[in-house]
């Protein structure tokens, strides 16, 4: 990769997330090119630009703008390619922005799940950053999205798959730093880990009760569910080789303890990087039409532990709970607390 001041960096994938991120990129004066799936956000930004609504402050800006149909146009390969669509497109994006990534560039996950792998299955390790993005924010109409945590409150983590290439990674977190606060960790597996226990408690959970993430978690009851969520994930985990460590700038001296650990990361998640109106991804997908990242999340779970012969109760109720509501058998809604609620004092009786 050219270690200079002028690499050419794409975002595919810019809507609520990564627009918010690739707009500081923009008014940084960096050579960015926005690449998205929804023709009518890109022509409005292509007329009108990008409006970044923030807590405190509003960014517009011009930008360049793609359709996918456009990327078979381009001829001069980018450096760097940070990947923000859902978790589930992972593949059939990393096969479209394989052709135009040069040789010695990278692909940056910023993602849910472990989409890592995907990308690196497709366009080679060497190639691939795992990244972890907390980061709440919406998109209700093209050309604008609603970014609820500003730079000093949005936090990433970096590290390479291929350990040659780890050094390289401080170049790309440089980049990164004018949208946040940058780690370069070693285990990025692990720091991806960390994330999808705390995606498993919140996300779909909160979703399947049709409320805004904080709302959800006040209910005392149903929060113990979500956290039971948590706990499974923790474990699955720890049964896949992960380690437990800090992320989203939690203290390095937090609780060993599996439990603990998720109940404090759900804690900081809640008090530092949402509002009171803050849907979870998972909601806002189900409010737009669209199916949400579940079985790359909380599916993910129940298939860890049950390779290792273990069950995870919660997160497959979650699953089926899920899946009948995209399925249209079943609607999201408060009336689904009681649900969980149940499962929750069941499996705990059982222990």
């Amino acid at each position: 990769m050219p270690l200079n001041d002028s690499p050419r960096i794409a975002f595919i994938g810019t809507g609520a997330q990564g627009a918010s991120v690739a707009a500081d990129f923009a008014v940084a004066g960096l050579d960015v090119t926005f690449i998205d799936q929804w023709p009518a956000h890109v022509e409005a930004m292509r007329a009108n630009g990008l409006t970044v609504n923030l807590p405190e402050r509003q960014i517009h800006t011009r930008v360049k703008a793609l359709h996918l149909c456009e990327i078979a146009e381009i001829r001069e390969p980018f450096d760097v390619v940070f990947m923000v669509v859902k978790a589930y497109d992972t593949r059939w994006a990393a096969e479209m922005i394989k052709p135009v990534l040069a040789e010695d560039g990278f692909v940056v996950g910023l993602q849910n799940g472990m989409t890592h792998e995907d990308i690196a299955d497709i366009v080679g390790a060497h190639r691939t950053i795992g990244a972890v993005i907390q980061i709440a924010s919406n998109m209700w109409e093209p050309g604008v999205t609603n970014r609820q945590n500003d730079t000093d409150e949005s936090w990433f983590a970096l590290g390479a798959l291929d350990p040659e290439r780890q050094h390289l990674v401080e170049y790309v977190a440089d980049l990164l730093r004018h949208s946040g606060t940058v780690e370069v960790v070693d285990d990025i597996r692990s720091a991806k880990w960390m994330k999808l226990v705390v995606n498993a408690a919140e996300l779909v959970p909160s979703a399947i009760v049709d409320t805004e993430l904080r709302e959800a978690a006040q209910d005392p009851a149903y929060l113990e569910a979500m956290r039971l969520a948590g706990y499974e994930a923790m474990s699955a985990a720890l049964a896949d080789g992960a380690t437990i460590m800090p992320i989203i700038g939690m203290p390095p001296t937090m609780s060993n303890d599996p439990d603990r650990y998720v109940d404090q990361i759900f804690e900081k998640v809640l008090t530092t990087f949402s509002r009171d109106d803050t849907l979870t991804t998972s909601l806002q997908d189900w409010r737009k039409g669209r199916r949400a990242e579940v079985a790359e999340v909380n599916g993910i779970v129940v298939e860890v532990l049950k390779k290792q012969g273990r069950a995870a109760p919660m997160n497959e109720l979650v699953v089926q709970m899920a899946l009948d509501i995209e399925a249209g058998r079943h609607e999201a809604g408060r009336h689904n607390a009681e649900k969980l609620i149940a499962a929750h004092k069941a499996i705990v009786a059982e222990r």
